[in-house]
């Protein structure tokens, strides 16, 4: 197996492929196009078997993934934290494209479980949607609170409830409020309140688009009490094929819900993990508090923990990895079944 490791970048892809043992083969610079990318895939054809890694850049490289994979190749992914080891124990000193692209390909050499690239599918759709809402979320914040400086300039007598510009009925009542002032200030904020309008709309529409998404692809993730829409949209997104991580602990280590060992001697602690993707951490946790809070069977398990001497953020950790768990199992169901579904789909060749 030849395997050609690829250092990407916006204009420019350079390729070094090496044999079995990691002696470099041959190298080669395309450009970041279509062209370029099937110029490496023809480069490719003159060894019998080969497999591509990819350093991990995501949005730099997607185009040249898809178009490895659409023509047959298989392709690998590998992380920046591997390449530096590989670069600081290689013989070439520096750093240059040549030299990253020859680390991608010796990393892929030396581990044999690196996630496998894949094309487009359902799960990135719902975690482009997913962070464009949230984005959106972000700005109709800020403008929410650029406008409640301008009302309280305006009238300081004027109350309006937490998160309430949000609701259509407080935003009506801001609207009626504001008709009879004049002035710039009252002006913008006129203007803040109609963008904000246009803002909660959309975040809307995105809201029950996604929750179209997660009831085709995975309703299951609903059952789990504390998963809503968002949630579960989240976890189809940043998870992009459960069947990429081989264990339910392989799993909690993206999720950043698995502990760090911390112990000497006799003492037997852990560490609070801050790696790991944050955006499905962040959405476990909210499963984790819900629970916590009676709604399903997290609240049990905390008091649990804490009449055994744990504290209640202790605790909560604890519940997070078994929530972790509880997803990662559900989605290995879900893939279970559709392969199964897909297998009854396919033509019986062997009559």
């Amino acid at each position: 197996m030849i395997v050609i490791g690829v250092d990407a970048h916006k204009r420019t892809h350079t390729l070094v492929a090496v044999d079995e043992v990691g002696r470099k083969l041959g190298e080669r610079t395309i450009r970041a196009t279509p062209d370029g990318n099937m110029e490496a895939a023809t480069w490719a054809t003159r060894w019998p078997q080969v497999k591509f890694a990819i350093e991990d850049c995501r949005h730099v490289t997607r185009r040249l993934e898809a178009d490895l994979l659409t023509t047959g190749y298989q392709v690998v992914r590998v992380t920046t934290q591997l390449m530096a080891g590989q670069r600081r124990a290689g013989r070439e000193r520096g750093k240059s494209d040549p030299i990253d692209a020859l680390a991608v390909a010796r990393v892929a050499l030396r581990e044999p479980d690196l996630p496998v690239a894949r094309l487009d599918g359902p799960s990135r759709e719902a975690k482009l949607l997913a962070d464009y809402r949230d984005d959106l979320v972000t700005q109709r914040t800020r403008v929410c609170s650029k406008m409640r400086w301008h009302l309280h300039e305006l009238d300081p007598e004027l109350q309006i409830p937490s998160r309430g510009l949000r609701r259509r009925c407080v935003q009506d009542q801001v609207e009626q409020h504001l008709a009879g002032m004049s002035g710039v200030v009252a002006q913008i904020a006129r203007e803040l309140l109609s963008r904000c309008r246009e803002l909660t709309v959309r975040i809307n529409q995105l809201e029950k688009q996604l929750k179209q998404l997660v009831q085709a692809m995975a309703p299951q993730l609903l059952d789990i009490a504390g998963c809503g829409v968002l949630g579960a949209a989240t976890i189809i997104g940043e998870t992009a094929g459960v069947d990429r991580f081989r264990s339910k602990a392989a799993f909690a280590r993206f999720t950043g819900t698995a502990p760090i060992p911390v112990w000497s001697g006799n003492s037997s602690r852990v560490r609070l993990n801050r790696g790991g993707n944050r955006r499905m951490n962040c959405a476990l946790h909210m499963i984790a508090v819900t629970q916590a809070r009676g709604i399903g069977p997290g609240k049990d398990y905390i008091e649990r923990l804490q009449t055994d001497g744990k504290t209640r953020t202790e605790a909560i950790r604890l519940l997070r990895r078994r929530i972790s768990d509880v997803v990662y199992r559900t989605l290995k169901a879900i893939d279970t079944t559709n392969s199964t579904d897909q297998s009854c789909l396919a033509p019986d060749l062997t009559t």
